[in-house]
């Protein structure tokens, strides 16, 4: 994470202080990795707002202490951390295909945090169908959050409650019919305002205490609610 971006998450802190599927499928002629078990499909990781993909690797050494295998995880790393949703949306997508080449899954997991979820769901939308068989959000600002007005760059804009992107995205499905996904967010989170934009409808949206809004990407009951989900049988 970037000094300006840890610097804008101090300032909104002190700011709202003072005011408040189906089994995974093998491709043809492609062989799976024996390390990789029939219960761990591989997970993309995809960062947030101003955040970098040394900032996921921690999480993603958590999954490889769960059982996941280190081949079976891949972590996003965006060009431009506080770009717009739409060109992260590409790049999460060339990450999506580079794990399904390289261990054979024809649908991979996704575990989104933050902004990262709303460029994952533009993804689905567009790009997606039939990639992806289970997708977790932690913290997605889905409906935009009024901290945002202190962020820069397109991603910040595009997280305005009522932004054009949002409204697009609006009109599509949460998710496709045949992705399931969960919403997980803290009951202390400062950066999403109100809280209720952390929810999807339709969806089961689970709540954890109480990590801030960067802690919950390795807190211990998040993990948990995160790994039960992507591990449970169909």
């Amino acid at each position: 994470m970037t000094s300006r971006a840890r610097l804008l998450l101090s300032l909104m802190m002190g700011l709202v202080l003072v005011g408040s599927g189906p089994e995974p499928s093998v491709g043809p002629g492609v062989a799976v990795p024996p390390a990789v078990a029939t219960d761990r499909v591989p997970v993309v990781l995809v960062p947030g707002w101003s955040a970098e993909g040394q900032d996921l690797q921690p999480l993603k050494k958590i999954f490889v202490q769960a059982g996941w295998p280190d081949s079976a995880g891949a972590v996003v790393e965006f060009e431009d951390p506080e770009g717009s949703n739409v060109l992260h949306a590409e790049e999460l997508a060339a990450v999506v295909e580079a794990l399904r080449a390289g261990t054979g899954y024809d649908r991979v997991d996704v575990l989104a945090h933050s902004m990262g979820g709303l460029a994952t769901r533009y993804y689905m939308q567009h790009d997606g169908a039939g990639k992806l068989r289970r997708v977790a959000f932690l913290a997605t600002p889905h409906r935009g959050t009024y901290t945002a007005y202190l962020a820069w760059g397109d991603g910040g804009k595009e997280m305005h409650p009522g932004s054009a992107f949002l409204m697009d995205l609006q009109q599509f499905r949460a998710v496709p019919q045949d992705v399931e996904a969960i919403t997980v967010r803290t009951k202390v989170d400062l950066h999403i305002i109100p809280p209720e934009s952390a929810t999807l409808v339709g969806l089961p949206n689970l709540e954890v205490c109480c990590p801030s809004h960067i802690g919950i990407l390795t807190h211990p009951e998040a993990f948990e609610v995160v790994r039960r989900f992507f591990t449970r049988m169909p």
